[in-house]
């Protein structure tokens, strides 16, 4: 398995059913061993931030154990249309 942003995004997009991903490989040269994630996904609502985070990990287990740092921001559809007004 080869860890790039584009695998670890379309394994979010299907895993949780999110309606936006952003991956970022925050790796200083590119490496991919460090992750920055933007999930959107109605998997959220009504979960506080600890059982969010736990749904992205759980999605991306295997993933993980390669995975030097990993920085996750978990949004609900409302949360991110809000986020994006301002």
């Amino acid at each position: 398995m080869e860890l790039t942003a584009d695998y670890l995004r379309e394994k979010l997009l299907r895993g949780l059913e999110a309606e936006h991903v952003e991956v970022e490989d925050t790796t200083r040269n590119r490496c991919a061993t460090s992750f920055r994630v933007l999930v959107v996904s109605a998997k959220f609502e009504g979960k506080p931030l600890l059982q969010r985070h736990r749904l992205v990990n759980e999605c991306l287990a295997k993933e993980l154990q390669c995975i030097h740092a990993f920085e996750q921001k978990t949004l609900t559809p409302e949360q991110w249309r809000l986020e994006c007004r301002k």
